[in-house]
């Protein structure tokens, strides 16, 4: 669920003091996009919404998060006619977010 190896390799190229900082922004961030994921109205918005989303997910580890970002942009772009479940890729945002906060409280 969480890339733990880019965690590590994160807090090397910004350093300890910036890292709260960093996941402070991306969470909001995150939070932000998920709520604009709601209000998209064509497929181009909702692909450009997850693209974001998929981006910021990778550059914090979120493995998970970033791969259903990935599917549901495939999804949106390619107007496959598959529905992105929304109600899912939020879960699995806050199931992650809970684990990284957990693990990083360790």
């Amino acid at each position: 669920m969480i890339d733990w190896r880019r965690i590590d390799e994160l807090r090397g190229e910004i350093g300890e003091d910036d890292f709260g900082e960093v996941v402070e922004i991306f969470l909001e961030e995150v939070e932000e996009g998920i709520g604009r994921l709601r209000a998209h109205q064509t497929n181009e918005e909702l692909a450009a919404h997850l693209h974001f989303l998929k981006g910021s997910a990778l550059n914090l580890g979120f493995q998970s998060f970033s791969t259903l970002c990935q599917a549901g942009e495939t999804a949106a772009t390619e107007a496959t006619g598959i529905e992105v479940d929304l109600v899912a890729l939020e879960a699995c945002y806050e199931q992650s977010k809970e684990v990284f906060e957990q693990g990083l409280s360790r």
